[in-house]
């Protein structure tokens, strides 16, 4: 991937809404006010970084223990090194699939390349949802395994200072 340089502006924009935007009718118009530039600047500006891998996505982001989702598993799929590029992208489509990352192994102690998130409201739930992902992997994973969250450590992305 290539790195997109970020001027001044560009800067002033991510640090105003790396923690959110403001919970405000014209949340742009804001940021704008913040930072001293138009609100189609920011909008422009924004645009940009979405269309250019800078920033992924502008959305809402629940607090899915808030809404009762208190079991979290990382499955962990060891599949054909084949068809891990198809299969993993098919799996991170999943509606059950927070995040899905194809990862090297390290033999003999983990056979494991491929690591999908999901949540439920117990392990009963996550179990369920693991064994969808079986189903669509199919022959192609030869082991798997449940690693459930104990705590919280970081609940945060990247943060500029």
């Amino acid at each position: 991937m290539e790195t997109a340089a970020l001027d001044a502006l560009d800067r002033l924009i991510l640090l105003a809404t790396q923690r959110g935007l403001p919970l405000v009718a014209r949340p742009y118009h804001a940021v704008a006010e913040q930072i001293g530039v138009s609100a189609e600047e920011v909008m422009a500006r924004m645009q940009r970084m979405l269309d250019t891998g800078i920033i992924r996505r502008i959305g809402a982001v629940p607090n899915h223990y808030a809404l009762g989702y208190t079991a979290n598993g990382m499955t962990v799929w060891d599949v054909a090194d084949d068809r891990v590029f198809a299969l993993g992208s098919a799996v991170g489509q999943l509606e059950a699939v927070s995040h899905c990352y194809l990862r090297p192994r390290k033999l003999p102690e983990w056979p494991y390349n491929l690591f999908a998130m999901v949540h439920g409201h117990d392990r009963a739930e996550v179990e369920q949802k693991a064994q969808q992902i079986a189903d669509l992997l199919g022959p192609a994973c030869s082991a798997r395994a449940i690693l459930y969250s104990t705590r919280i450590l970081k609940k945060t992305g990247l943060r500029f200072a």
